[in-house]
């Protein structure tokens, strides 16, 4: 495969994966805030669907990622830097994961400002992974 095709696969299913990360804690903020049974059970078929269809997308981002930095070397300490990132993205996508169970089973404890916060996480995390990146400061 060339090189310009991989990394276009990789970016894709970056971007796809990010859309979720984004959007699935905003269903959260709602679920946190639903008044009736019926607003909570369409919210939570978003959020299952959405999860379902997002989990693919990290796993194939992850594994274009590889083959990536296999196919071009493993250099720089940016490169160690991001990886650590992605470690701490996969982390935050299962921890979604966990909320959603809770949500559920009807356990979540956490209001909606939590998480309005919590939503901010992979935003932050996406521009400096974007710079290590770009920059390639060590």
């Amino acid at each position: 495969m060339s090189y310009a095709l991989l990394k276009t696969l990789h970016i894709g299913f970056v971007v796809s994966w990010f859309a979720g990360l984004f959007y699935l804690p905003r269903l959260f903020v709602n679920l946190a805030m639903a008044e009736t049974d019926a607003e909570r059970t369409r919210l939570l078929l978003m959020a299952h669907k959405l999860f379902r269809f997002m989990t693919p997308l990290a796993v194939l981002a992850a594994l274009f990622g590889v083959w990536l930095m296999f196919s071009t070397g493993f250099s720089g300490g940016w490169l160690h830097a991001k990886l650590a990132l992605v470690a701490v993205l996969i982390g935050y996508h299962a921890g979604c994961g966990r909320l959603l169970a809770a949500f559920d089973a009807g356990r979540n404890r956490h209001g909606h400002r939590w998480y309005r916060v919590f939503n901010e996480i992979p935003v932050l995390v996406m521009f400096v992974v974007i710079y290590l990146v770009v920059a390639k400061p060590f």
